[in-house]
């Protein structure tokens, strides 16, 4: 069973910064391929960034693209995601999620492929 929290989410000006963390329990985080996703209110949740568990392979959605990072620390089983420039239309409730059997070089972007998911954390960006 795998755990995950995100936190770091909160208020923020349009063109302000914002880092989200996401806390992974289990002994194998390093073979975990993680991402980001978020869902906007009345909107489908929508893929944001991904990760390898080797840290070499990162993928993002084209609308963060330039403005989000997705790392990770394993050592410390935790990722972020670091926010930049941030807009109205990057509010949303921000959810962690875990591929627990991927390879480790494929940082993968839709749902079904993940196994575990956080609780969320919510961003609202005031224009």
């Amino acid at each position: 069973q795998v755990q995950l929290v995100e936190s770091g989410g909160g208020l923020v000006q349009a063109g302000g910064s914002l880092r989200l963390s996401c806390a992974a329990s289990g002994r194998t985080f390093s073979r975990y391929a993680m991402g980001w996703f978020r869902q906007a209110p009345g909107k489908e949740r929508e893929f944001v960034a991904a990760i390898s568990w080797s840290g070499g392979s990162t993928k993002y959605a084209d609308s963060v693209k330039g403005r989000f990072t997705i790392s990770r620390d394993n050592a410390k089983n935790t990722i972020t995601l670091q926010m930049n420039s941030l807009k109205f239309e990057d509010t949303a409730v921000y959810y962690c999620a875990a591929q627990t059997y991927g390879s480790s070089w494929y940082a993968p972007k839709e749902e079904d492929e993940y196994d575990y998911w956080g609780q969320g954390t919510q961003v609202t960006v005031s224009s």
